[in-house]
């Protein structure tokens, strides 16, 4: 009776002892993919990762991929770390890199550091990883566990999933609609929807994206700036893109003479005329040429492909009406958020997808609502590809 008394007790330790190991681990987890998300819309062309490296209960290291991708977030942590790394446990949110790159390959950083564990939260896709990384680790001794918020860590690494994969941006469509479900007034006047909260919101979306795009026709009626307004956060502004075929974005429009100093990309139509495009690169844009899809529209496959091919993995789509309906309509949205105002804007205004209603969003069986929530008078809906 005793012995039983005492195996009981000891399974009850054992069994507490894992519960909070695992506990550890989701902590530390987590911080790793807060730190992460630190570099969204900075890193491009490489995932925005996060990394943290514990030494019998404490951390002694910390990182993230840095501006353009480098350095990678697991050598930062590790120097961060130094002599403290040996027989740490490191958690990093995506599979580190067994390649040569640009740099040198993280897992021998990681193996030269000593590291005893590797936490990964899921597997790069990236054929020039896909599995190798981990198997380096395990073939040189380290225990490697993957899977811990491996959904979390799958939306982080979204575009870059969605470049590798489909040699394409992860694209989010942000819509700012009335109570009658319109996104500006009669004649395409620009009104007030959201307010001060939600267009914060707004901005530090911008701030999280590598490329931001709009129609010319956005351009030629609201003359936007589409930079990131948040205090001190101007630098975290993405690349403005501008699809228009024809090049007729007017030189004194507020993106072109603030093209030196926040990227500009014009798309326009292979058939556009060279003067025009000139004038765009003298004043400091760049332009693009892709197919037209018809005598009014471009290809968005080509520029979305274009788009990649430049390093950009996270789009954000603003508008307008046309623009975001030609992206629905061809399934090349990714993730939704919905901004709704309290007001109604009444007949005449603009519709938010023009002829095909918000119910190719709300009710689409290809999207599903992910998270929504108040934001002073407006409400904030998030709806991912299902």
């Amino acid at each position: 009776m005793i012995f039983r008394i005492l195996e009981d007790q000891l399974r009850e330790k054992s069994g507490a002892a894992k519960q909070a190991a695992m506990e550890a681990d989701r902590r530390y987890m987590q911080l790793a993919l807060t730190l992460g998300r630190r570099g969204l819309g900075r890193t491009w062309p490489n995932p925005a990762v996060g990394a943290v490296v514990v030494k019998d209960g404490v951390i002694v290291g910390r990182g993230w991929t840095l501006v353009g991708g480098r350095p990678h977030a697991e050598p930062e942590a590790l120097k961060r770390a130094g002599e403290a790394g040996r027989g740490a446990t490191l958690y990093v949110t995506l599979e580190p890199c067994s390649h040569f790159g640009k740099s040198p390959p993280c897992v021998d950083a990681i193996i030269a550091a000593g590291i005893s564990r590797v936490v990964a939260a899921i597997e790069d896709p990236n054929p020039e990883v896909a599995g190798k990384g981990h198997a380096k680790l395990r073939a040189a001794g380290i225990r490697v566990d993957v899977g811990l918020f491996a959904e979390e860590a799958a939306r982080d690494h979204a575009g870059h999933f969605r470049r590798v994969r489909d040699g394409r941006p992860h694209v989010i469509l942000k819509l700012a609609v009335s109570a009658d479900d319109k996104i500006g007034a009669a004649g395409s006047k620009p009104v007030a929807i959201t307010g001060e909260t939600a267009r914060t919101r707004v901005h530090l979306l911008r701030a999280q994206s590598d490329a931001i795009l709009v129609g010319i026709g956005t351009v030629l009626a609201d003359d936007p700036l589409l930079t990131c307004r948040l205090p001190g956060m101007a630098a975290r502004s993405p690349v403005r893109v501008v699809l228009d075929r024809a090049l007729r974005i007017p030189g004194n429009s507020r993106l072109v003479h603030s093209a030196r100093e926040t990227p500009l990309w014009v798309v326009a139509s292979e058939l556009a005329e060279a003067p025009a495009a000139a004038k765009l690169g003298a004043a400091g844009a760049q332009v693009f040429r892709v197919p037209p899809a018809s005598a009014s529209g471009l290809d968005l496959w080509a520029v979305l492909n274009a788009l990649s091919e430049k390093g950009i993995t996270r789009l954000l789509v603003e508008g307008g009406s046309r623009v975001a309906s030609s992206f629905v309509a061809a399934d090349l949205v990714d993730e939704v958020w919905l901004l709704r105002g309290p007001e109604s804007i009444g007949a005449g205004g603009v519709a938010a997808l023009g002829a095909l209603g918000l119910t190719e969003i709300t009710q689409s069986p290809r999207l599903k609502l992910r998270a929504s929530e108040t934001l002073g008078n407006d409400t904030l809906a998030i709806y991912e590809r299902a």
